[in-house]
C-alpha cells in the first residue's frame, strides 16, 4: 500500500492574482514583459509571485506559441569522441552561453550511425526543438537534407557542401594550414609530412589543401597517411606508418593536436627527439596542446566563439532578424609557437 500523500496543488495565475489583488489579466501582461501596467502594481504582482510560488507552465506557453524554447546541438561524431574533443566540448559552452541568455535550452544530439541518423531526423520532424546548432556535418550528409525539408532554422559550425544553402560560420582552415606548414618549413624541416583526418568533411579537406599549397613542388603523396578521426590513436598510429614509408621524416604536421599528442608519444618511442630530429606542429590550440610534452606548436581556433556564432545565427533566424543570404562567416585564427618546432 502507497504511504505516498497527495501531490502538491501548483500556483496558477488566479492565485497570483488574489494575492495581489489585481485582475488576472494584470497578471498575465506582466508575466509576458508586457507594457501598460503600473508599478505598483507590478511591485505587487512579483511579491505575489514569490509568496505563493508560482512557475510558469512552459509546456502550455508552448503549445500556444508552437515552440519549444529548445535548440538541437548536433555532432556527427563517434560518441567517445563527442567526449573527449576539448574543441567540441568549448563550441558547446558557447553555444550553451549563447542560448540560456535568451532563456533557450540547447539539447545534445549525437550522431554515429545511420540508425542515429534516422533518430534525429525523426526528433526533428517531431518538431522537440525550434532550430539546431551542427557540427561536423559531412559531405552529402542526410541530415542537411533533413533540415531543408523541414525548413527548421539551423547554423552549421563548418563551410557546408556547395549545394547547401543553410548559414554558416567557421574558420580558414586552408589559409591557417597553410600558415602552420610554412612556420614547420621554416625551421628548415625539409621531409614534411602530415597526418590527415577527416577528409569527408570541409575541415579535414582543407587542412590538406592548405599542407600542399604551402609545400608546392615538394610536396609529396606518400608522406601523407590519412585517417578517418582527429583522434590520438591516429596520431600514434599515424606517425608509426610515416616514419616506415619515410624514415627521415624530419617534419609533420597533425591535422589536430589529439593527432599531434599521438604523433609525438610514437616519435618519443622510436628515439627522435621533438624539435630536434623532428618538428611537430598541430591545430586547434586546445588542451591538448598544453598537455604535450614539448608544449606543441599549434594554430588558434577560437571554439567557443564559433558556438557562440552559431547560436546566436539560430536565434537571428527565429527571430526573423537573419539576413536573407545564408552567407558564411570566418573567424580569425593565427599561429602559437611553442616548443615542439
Amino acid at each position: 500500500m502507497s504511504t505516498a500523500g497527495p501531490r502538491p496543488r501548483r500556483a496558477t495565475i488566479r492565485d497570483v492574482a488574489l494575492e495581489a489583488g489585481v485582475s488576472r489579466g494584470t497578471v498575465s501582461r506582466v508575466l509576458n514583459g508586457e507594457p501598460y501596467v503600473s508599478a505598483q502594481a507590478r511591485e505587487a504582482i512579483e511579491r505575489a509571485v514569490a509568496r505563493v510560488g508560482y512557475v510558469p507552465n512552459s509546456a502550455a506557453r508552448n503549445l500556444a506559441t508552437r515552440r519549444s524554447q529548445a535548440i538541437g546541438f548536433i555532432v556527427h561524431e563517434p560518441h567517445e569522441l563527442f567526449l573527449e574533443d576539448p574543441n567540441i566540448g568549448a563550441i558547446l559552452l558557447g553555444a550553451n552561453r549563447v542560448l540560456s541568455g535568451s532563456d533557450h535550452q540547447m539539447v545534445s544530439l549525437v550522431i554515429d550511425s545511420e540508425r542515429d541518423s534516422r533518430r534525429v531526423a525523426r526528433y526533428l520532424s517531431g518538431g522537440f526543438v525550434d532550430g539546431a546548432v551542427v557540427v561536423s556535418a559531412r559531405q552529402d550528409d542526410t541530415l542537411l537534407t533533413t533540415i531543408a525539408r523541414l525548413s527548421i532554422p539551423a547554423t552549421l559550425v563548418g563551410r557546408p557542401p556547395a549545394t547547401s544553402r543553410v548559414p554558416w560560420v567557421g574558420i580558414d582552415n586552408k589559409g591557417a594550414a597553410r600558415a602552420i606548414t610554412e612556420h614547420l618549413v621554416g625551421t628548415g624541416r625539409r621531409r614534411v609530412g602530415m597526418i590527415a583526418a577527416a577528409l569527408d568533411r570541409d575541415s579535414g579537406a582543407d587542412r590538406l589543401a592548405g599542407f600542399r599549397d604551402a609545400l608546392g613542388p615538394a610536396f609529396d603523396r606518400r608522406l601523407v597517411v590519412e585517417n578517418q578521426l582527429y583522434e590520438y590513436t591516429a596520431g600514434r598510429t599515424g606517425m608509426i606508418e610515416l616514419l616506415e614509408r619515410e624514415p627521415e621524416v624530419d617534419g609533420v604536421f597533425a591535422a589536430s593536436d589529439a593527432i599531434a599528442a599521438g604523433a609525438l608519444d610514437a616519435l618519443r618511442a622510436a628515439g627522435r627527439r621533438v624539435p630536434e630530429d623532428v618538428g611537430v606542429v598541430g591545430f586547434d590550440d586546445s588542451s591538448w596542446a598544453l598537455r604535450c610534452q614539448p608544449l606543441l606548436t599549434t594554430v588558434h581556433q577560437p571554439a567557443r566563439q564559433l558556438g557562440e556564432a552559431a547560436a546566436a545565427s539560430v536565434l537571428a533566424q527565429l527571430r526573423g532578424t537573419a539576413t536573407d543570404e545564408p552567407a558564411g562567416g570566418l573567424l580569425e585564427t593565427h599561429v602559437v609557437v611553442r616548443e615542439s618546432t
